[in-house]
């Protein structure tokens, strides 16, 4: 059965660090795009990173750039999502997505999604 499976969250301090894995099973990422998403209590899911197939190309919402670095590992078949100077509103729980394209928009159907991976900021 082909699925994604996030891991990696919990419980941080305000300034810490977490890095979340994106492992896929069934399929190969190889010829993936892999997307970061999130959605906090009552708010709408929003993109947070993407990284392509291509050429690795990434990209990033403006309220985690310099703070989050997305990489891939297509031999582990597993895409990560480093985290660091984390902050109380970026508590969430974190998806992953896989698509034939690099975007962040969380209306999109990729062909993947995971079940998610909560991250909770808090001191």
């Amino acid at each position: 059965q082909a699925q994604l499976v996030e891991s990696g969250g919990g419980l941080v301090q305000p300034g810490g660090s977490l890095r979340l894995s994106c492992a896929a099973s069934g399929f190969t990422l190889d010829y993936y795009a892999i997307g970061w998403f999130r959605q906090a209590p009552g708010k709408e899911r929003e993109g947070v990173s993407c990284i392509s197939y291509l050429d690795d190309s990434t990209y990033y919402a403006d309220s985690v750039k310099g703070r989050f670095t997305i990489s891939r590992d297509n031999a582990k078949n597993t895409v990560y999502l480093q985290m660091t100077s984390l902050k109380p509103e970026d508590t969430a729980l974190y998806y992953c997505a896989a698509d034939g394209g690099c975007h962040l928009d969380p209306a999109a159907s990729p062909d993947y999604w995971g079940q998610g991976t909560q991250v909770t900021v808090s001191s």
